[in-house]
């Protein structure tokens, strides 16, 4: 399953760190993950959560919050309510640039902050929480005897989960002032609450309370055996799969859509680009297993979600370029470490260009520069700069090109 880099500049103008795991083919919906209090994006329980659910078709986009993991900012500057924030800015720009999220999934303090946090994303249908607290200042009690010293001070350093934080007393009042009961009877959005009956980090009890403040549709499944952290490869996959399941009832129009869109049967060739209908220009490429996004910048009128036409075909010129030198350099046993090969497209006018056959208007010009590491001598590297012009796509580029255009009815095969 593809994983995308997918950073974002959070409420508070700061750069947040996110990853987005995609599905194979068109994506069934997109899902928002919380991760728990402390944790981080790339915890076990949010990354397995978030992968089983984009192997199940559902797209997840988990990020850190401010202060955390790849995030930028302080935690000790950070609260709940920023919180509620950053998954409001992360649901603000999957909807920029892929699709809003019609799943909410929030893990410990994570699944109290999209309980808070649904209300404010219009498309959001379902929300899941595991090990959620009733109230989110359930964590207080993580930060034991050092109440004095944060009255005394304004801020201290707790352990948590073995790790050193610094909090500042903003977040214990921000904590303490947080309305979860009214959120929850006001949710209007179909619930299912996941909690492990053993979890000695937030009792079953918060469950229950959850549970009896929420109005239907509402659902709750045991997670029997599990610890808080879902530690376990096979507890944190069982959730998934669960939520997966139970979503689909309200994610049904887009599951349907998903399939409606699925590309067109052309006999099985090796790359299918497909509009994904979001915005202008927006394409979805499956090359075999793999999806790729390309766009146009939004200067252009696009959403600047993925490279262009033209950098595709760059991309194409440099692996092959690449790879190319590294094939020959092996062969020969020559000590060549590592090869960049650098790309760039322009339209030049043929006055500019001496070596044109082209005589009038303006002609495709593509710089390419090789950087070669190693202990190489003058010869070698000349060598290699030769070999460079003879990779196939290379080749391809320069040699005479017959692009035959075939016409297809939706659901016909390729003759």
């Amino acid at each position: 399953m593809p994983t995308e880099r997918f950073d974002f500049q959070g409420a508070g103008g700061l750069g947040l760190s996110g990853r987005l795991e995609i599905p194979e083919g068109t994506p069934a919906a997109y899902a928002l993950f919380a991760h728990c209090f402390t944790c981080g994006k790339d915890a076990l329980a949010a990354t397995r959560i978030a992968r089983k659910l984009a192997q199940l078709g559902i797209a997840t986009l988990r990020f850190d919050f401010t202060g955390l993991g790849g995030s930028e900012g302080e935690f000790a500057n950070t609260g709940f309510t920023s919180n509620i924030e950053d998954l409001v800015a992360a649901a603000d720009q999957l909807r920029r640039t892929r699709m809003a999220p019609a799943l909410l999934v929030g893990h410990s303090l994570g699944g109290a902050a999209v309980l808070a946090a649904a209300g404010r994303i219009p498309e959001v249908r379902a929300v899941a929480t595991i090990g959620a607290p009733f109230d989110a200042a359930h964590v207080l009690h993580l930060f034991g005897g050092h109440a004095p010293a944060l009255a005394e001070s304004g801020a201290t350093e707790v352990e948590i989960g073995g790790r050193t934080f610094r909090i500042g007393r903003s977040l214990v009042e921000d904590l303490s002032r947080q309305d979860q009961g009214g959120r929850i009877e006001g949710l209007r959005r179909s619930l299912l609450i996941l909690h492990a009956p053993g979890d000695t980090t937030v009792g079953i009890d918060n469950a229950s309370q959850i549970f009896m403040k929420a109005r239907h549709p509402k659902s709750f499944v045991s997670l029997d055996g599990a610890d808080h952290l879902l530690s376990k490869p096979r507890d944190a996959e069982y959730a998934a799969t669960v939520i997966s399941a139970w979503a689909s009832r309200y994610l049904g129009a887009d599951v349907e859509t998903a399939k409606a869109s699925e590309p067109v049967s052309l006999g099985g060739p090796k790359v299918v680009v497909q509009e994904t209908g979001r915005g202008k220009f927006q394409n979805e490429i499956r090359i075999g297993r793999h999806v790729l996004i390309a766009d146009e910048p939004e200067s252009v009128g696009g959403l600047d979600s993925g490279p262009g036409p033209y950098d595709f075909l760059l991309a194409g010129l440099g692996a092959c370029t690449a790879m190319t030198i590294r094939l020959y350099a092996d062969k020969k046993g020559w000590p060549l470490r590592r090869v960049r090969v650098a790309l760039d497209h322009d339209k030049v006018h043929v006055q500019d260009c001496a070596d044109c056959e082209t005589r009038e208007g303006k002609v495709d010009e593509i710089t390419r520069t090789i950087a070669l590491e190693g202990d190489l001598d003058a010869e070698q590297r000349a060598r290699i700069l030769e070999i460079a012009d003879k990779c196939p796509v290379h080749r391809t580029l320069h040699s005479e090109i017959k692009i035959r255009t075939k016409s297809v009815e939706p659901g016909a095969q390729q003759a």
